[in-house]
Parts: C-alpha cells; structure tokens; sequence
C-alpha cells in the first residue's frame, strides 16, 4: 500500500514514472521490454522469496514472445502475462519454492497456480501437470510439461503473476526490470 501512496502522489505532482516504454492509457509504474505496471497495482516491491531474491526461469529458453502489457483498468484488456516460446511437451519447472493452488483446466487448456506465501501467485498455461492441489514444490522442480492450447499461434508457456489478487509484471521477479525513469506529464 506504500507503493501505491508513493506512485499517487508522484502522479498528482505531474510527473509519470516510466521504465523503458512510453505510457499507455491508466498510466504506468514500471515497464519491461515494452510491458507496464498499472499504477493501481497494490505491490509494495517485495523480492522474491528464492534464495538469490530472484526467481528460475521456468523453461530452458527465457526469451520472450510476447510481454506483459497492463490494462488501462483492472477489468480491461491487457496481457496478464508474459509468453515464453515453447514446444509442446517441454518441461517447466517452479521458479520458487510454493504450494500448488490449483491444478485443472480452465475453459480449453491445462492450468498450474502456486502459491508462494506473502500474497504471491505464480500461474502456468497451457501446463500439464500431475501435481494435486496442496503439493509441495521446491525451487526448480518438475511442473510439468507444456500442453496444448492456449492463445498463441505457435506453442508458448503462458506465465502470470499476482500480488494480493492484483496481476503484475512477471518480469519483476526474473529480476528483469529496468530502472525507472521520472519524466514531466506536461513534456517540459
């Protein structure tokens, strides 16, 4: 809730915190690779609860194929998300130490929610996984594999992130977020 007041009061003063991307609709706390934070997001900068302060990766390949990007509103479209491409059957593995929240499938693809404590959620589409709810997994342990389905044209791992109910940049905890930058709203 810090981090909210903070970004509010910087916003009332005209000036906009941006981090590599120019400001969308709603306004932006921080952005990586062209993908921005919602100034509403009610995520006070906890690290990550991994012994180095950062997640693993959760597949072999981390570059992305498409980047999270904010809606301009909590109801409003955006990408919740980021997408790593990734063959059908590829092995994913816990960026962190959780507990399996939910494991099923949501409308046509295979679904893995972790819960890794303090309000942090991690979640993986489409995940095939064999682990039920409550399982305990350890910092780079098997998930599962990749499924089928899901919104990319060509196979890709779908990987989403919320703290305290609110989607963030999942970037934030690969440690892959550039410096934020102030910059007047008036241009000058």
């Amino acid at each position: 809730m810090r981090f909210r007041g903070v970004i509010g009061a910087v916003f009332a003063a005209g000036w906009l915190v941006v981090a590599g991307a120019p400001a969308p609709a709603g306004g932006v706390v921080a952005a990586v690779e062209g993908a921005t934070e919602p100034a509403s997001s009610g995520w006070a900068g906890r690290p990550a609860s991994g012994s180095a302060g950062v997640w693993e990766w959760p597949l072999p390949e981390h570059t992305l194929a498409a980047p999270y990007a904010a809606p301009a509103t909590r109801y409003a479209a955006g990408h919740r998300g980021v997408d790593f491409p990734a063959a059908a059957g590829a092995v994913v593995r816990a960026p962190d130490d959780a507990t399996v929240r939910f494991s099923g499938v949501v409308v046509d693809r295979p679904l893995l929610t972790l819960d890794h404590g303090d309000g942090v959620l991690s979640s993986f589409e489409p995940l095939v996984s064999e682990l039920p709810v409550g399982s305990i997994v350890a910092r780079g342990a098997v998930l599962g594999a990749v499924g089928s389905g899901g919104h990319c044209g060509t196979g890709c791992l779908h990987v989403g992130v919320r703290v305290d109910g609110d989607y963030v940049s999942p970037m934030l905890f690969f440690g892959r977020v550039p410096p934020a930058v102030l910059l007047p709203l008036d241009g000058g």
